[in-house]
């Protein structure tokens, strides 16, 4: 039984305007900026060499902060509707932040298509590559205060022009996949 042509216009023009009205969807999140850190409260920022403008898009902080409240406020500041967490091994942070970074714990998180938020945290009471007895030499002492951990954060943003750029040409090249794929397919039957 044929399909009447008007139901395949139909379902043609359905198609289009899906297709365009995602298209728009798409356009608009890669545009949107990444959300905006604040500095970590109750804490010093760091002016150390390393913890400034030496690394793009670095900045310190030594804190009286427990790790789960330094995760949950970076968490509440680099948030949207997909945001993936990752939870790092901590010799990771040698390759992200620097290759003499000292690390407890190492997070991620990523916003698709747009950029992630690194946060090390390094407590030095709790170093594990450092024998117990051995932990005192590393004390955190910045400005003659005593603090229990500090947090180097680190983003890597991108160009909403380039993300939207990625986008169509990504979106040209699965078209014209399509319809080469589509017309060596017809050409295959006669």
């Amino acid at each position: 039984m044929a399909v009447p042509c008007s139901f395949n216009n139909m379902l043609k023009k359905i198609l289009i305007t899906l297709l365009i009205t995602l298209n728009i969807v798409i356009i608009y999140y890669l545009y949107l900026p990444l959300p905006g850190i604040s500095d970590l409260p109750n804490s010093a920022k760091s002016d150390l060499p390393g913890d400034t403008v030496q690394i793009p898009n670095v900045s310190a902080y030594f804190t009286n902060l427990s790790r789960d409240q330094i995760i949950n406020f970076y968490r509440s500041q680099f948030t949207s509707p997909f945001t993936i967490e990752i939870n790092h091994p901590p010799e990771k942070s040698k390759q992200v932040i620097l290759d003499t970074t000292q690390s407890y714990y190492f997070y991620e998180f990523y916003i698709p298509f747009k950029g992630s938020l690194y946060v090390n945290g390094y407590e030095w009471e709790n170093d594990v590559f450092t024998k117990p007895e051995k932990r005192a030499v590393n004390k955190l002492i910045f400005k003659d205060i005593l603090y229990p951990t500090k947090v180097t954060i680190r983003t890597f943003p991108t160009s909403p022009y380039a993300r939207i750029f990625i986008f169509l040409a990504l979106e040209i090249f699965l078209a014209s996949s399509y319809f080469l794929y589509r017309s060596l397919l017809h050409h295959d039957k006669n």
